[in-house]
């Protein structure tokens, strides 16, 4: 039988790091037991799940911007792969 508990149930975390000129969204995986399993469409979505968390803790406009901009770009990115 092959159970896992994991402590976070979201796969992946963003982050925004860079300057103040040129911030950009960093992700990483949080959970390591069945990452190999996912596929591009379950990537993309945890990706906006990271991001919309990522929302909460925004510290300037320079970071709001590019957060929402991410989110844009990976709802298209969502949206092509329905084809």
């Amino acid at each position: 039988m092959n159970i896992a508990q994991t402590e976070n149930p979201f796969i992946i975390e963003a982050k925004t790091c860079g300057c103040k000129n040129k911030k950009n969204i960093t992700y990483s995986f949080t959970e390591s037991s069945h990452s190999l399993c996912i596929d591009r469409r379950e990537i993309i979505l945890a990706q906006i799940q990271a991001c919309d968390r990522l929302l909460k803790y925004v510290k300037d406009k320079t970071e709001l911007v590019v957060i929402e901009k991410e989110i844009s770009d990976l709802k298209l990115a969502l949206d092509l792969t329905n084809y």
